[in-house]
């Protein structure tokens, strides 16, 4: 972990993606920003995705009105804020302006649930080649970055990703089958995944999402 000694820019950022690097600032005040590449790195298999019966079932209800890439800047917004349980986070102005910035090239994007008009929860991350960087969620409304979630891994598998990286693993995304693989095996899968061909299905219709979440395989 390193200290930030230079402008970082949407370029600079995309090329440390492509060498297994990403960026996390100290605090959400904090004006440092450090280059991270851990020992072990979380990974969710696309096609090992773990979809618990019950949420299934609330992804595919309708409950949410789930988009991509309608409102990026307030998804980044909503990961940025303090909730409970989570009083401080890693997203300064700086991650803010760089990933809206690679937003608007095109690489970064959003998947967002909606209720009543409303945003309610949502996630955001980095798609390079057929390797897609998960960052941040948030949720104001129960499931409502869950489904999101759901949604992206549905859309990645549509676009023909090969890599969904989550950086760590925590006790939510273990549920859905998230798993750390050693430093060394991450960039071998980076190398394959960064190359390989893919499409961002931003418009990719509710049959075909809904098809795809029926599709995933189910646990308890």
């Amino acid at each position: 972990m390193s200290r930030r000694h230079f402008e970082i820019t949407p370029d600079l950022l995309l090329r440390a993606y492509r060498a297994g690097l990403f960026p996390m600032a100290e605090t959400r005040r904090g004006d440092r920003l450090y280059w991270l590449d851990p020992e072990l790195r979380g990974i969710l298999p696309l096609n090992g995705f773990h979809l618990p019966r019950r949420l299934k079932r609330t992804a595919l209800s309708g409950q949410f009105d789930v988009v991509a890439d309608r409102d990026f800047a307030a998804v980044i917004a909503g990961c940025a804020e303090a909730s409970e349980g989570r009083e401080d986070t890693w997203i300064n102005r700086d991650i803010e302006k760089l990933f809206t910035a690679l937003h608007s090239q095109g690489h970064a994007h959003s998947v967002e649930a909606y209720q009543g008009g409303t945003l309610v929860g949502g996630l955001y991350g980095v798609a390079l080649g057929g390797a897609f960087f998960g960052e941040s969620m948030f949720s104001r409304a129960r499931d409502a970055s869950k489904v999101a979630l759901v949604h992206l891994v549905a859309r990645l598998r549509l676009g023909g990703f090969q890599l969904l990286d989550t950086q760590f693993v925590t006790s939510h995304l273990a549920q859905f089958g998230a798993r750390e693989i050693p430093r060394a095996q991450y960039k071998l899968a980076l190398d394959r995944a960064a190359t390989a061909p893919a499409l961002w299905c931003a418009s990719a219709n509710a049959e075909q999402i809904q098809a795809e979440i029926q599709a995933m395989g189910q646990t308890k």
